[in-house]
């Protein structure tokens, strides 16, 4: 199934809506992203840190009317959106739930159901295209989120139902693990800085845009700290899907060397993102919850990182 065409509905997540004359102003200096590289046509992937750099929420961001849509876990919504208030008190900004003017929808290898919705997606990532209300963003190759007025839902799911078979959540995450873009999660939050889980690497960290919420931590950390905890995607020979959060172990180490990020099921096994110690990734012996635990068998990620090229966005 995860290599066949499919659709699905993405439930796990919320739409936080940031509008008004100072919207952008505002997120520029709140956000990992560049808020001046999103246009009509161009989405991103971007983080809120704290002061500390640990990160309370990743998400997708695209612009949308007079302001912009941030797409994240649906639990973390009310905390990011209660903490960004207290720093939008003096602009003219308003940020507020969207959720519920949204329905979101994966599409896998979808692009032909795109085309008949008046969507014609480039394959570049992060491209985006509009038509009668539709969002379509690239978020890796032959992945695409569509973003649904609530009001067109209904009949947007049905057309793509006469194309796509329906698959299960699980299915697009697969997706996005085997994309290696991490995710924080209730249980990860403010657990990570950026690139602990890649995100400098897959566009969601910009180093030229300037001061934001914790720009100066990770800001040394790519010029001048050694990464020691990075994303990795691994694979896990058990039946029980480990929640974002499980601690990993490695028998020559006697604390816990990472922790699960984001899970899915394949059709003979798990496989995962997992930010675990770069030294004990190259060692090897790695088990889930305990150094007695389960094992885990590293895997591919499809991208290299690179700083001299992550530092030039």
């Amino acid at each position: 199934m995860a290599d066949s065409a499919f659709f699905c509905t993405l439930s796990h997540e919320g739409v936080l809506a940031v509008r008004g004359a100072d919207a952008g102003k505002f997120l520029q200096g709140q956000l990992t992203c560049n808020i001046n590289y999103l246009s009509e046509t161009q989405a991103s992937l971007g983080a809120r840190c704290t002061q500390k750099g640990r990160m309370q929420s990743s998400f997708r961001i695209v612009l949308e009317g007079d302001g912009v849509l941030l797409a994240m876990a649906g639990e973390l919504l009310e905390p990011q959106l209660a903490d960004l208030k207290k720093y939008a008190v003096f602009s003219k900004s308003k940020l507020t739930d969207e959720s519920a003017s949204w329905v979101r929808f994966g599409l896998d290898h979808g692009d032909a159901a795109l085309s008949s919705l008046g969507l014609e997606l480039p394959a570049d990532t992060d491209s985006v295209a509009r038509h009668e209300g539709l969002i379509a963003i690239r978020v890796s190759p032959n992945r695409a989120e569509l973003w649904v007025p609530a009001d067109q839902a209904d009949t947007v799911k049905g057309k793509l139902s006469a194309q796509l078979s329906e698959a299960e959540l699980n299915q697009w995450l697969l997706g996005q693990i085997r994309a290696g873009i991490g995710q924080v999660m209730p249980s990860t939050r403010e657990l990570f800085i950026p690139q602990m889980l890649n995100l400098q690497a897959v566009g969601g960290v910009s180093f030229k845009k300037g001061c934001y919420t914790g720009q100066e931590i990770v800001a040394r950390m790519q010029y001048l700290g050694k990464l020691k905890r990075r994303l990795y995607r691994v694979q896990l020979d058990a039946s029980e899907l480990p929640e974002p959060g499980t601690p990993l172990f490695a028998p020559s180490h006697g604390s816990s060397i990472g922790e699960v990020v984001l899970a899915a099921r394949t059709e003979k096994n798990i496989e995962l993102l997992a930010v675990l110690q770069a030294e004990a990734a190259d060692a090897g012996d790695l088990h889930l919850g305990a150094a007695e635990g389960p094992a885990l068998h590293l895997l591919d990620l499809p991208y290299e990182l690179d700083r001299d090229r992550e530092i030039q966005r």
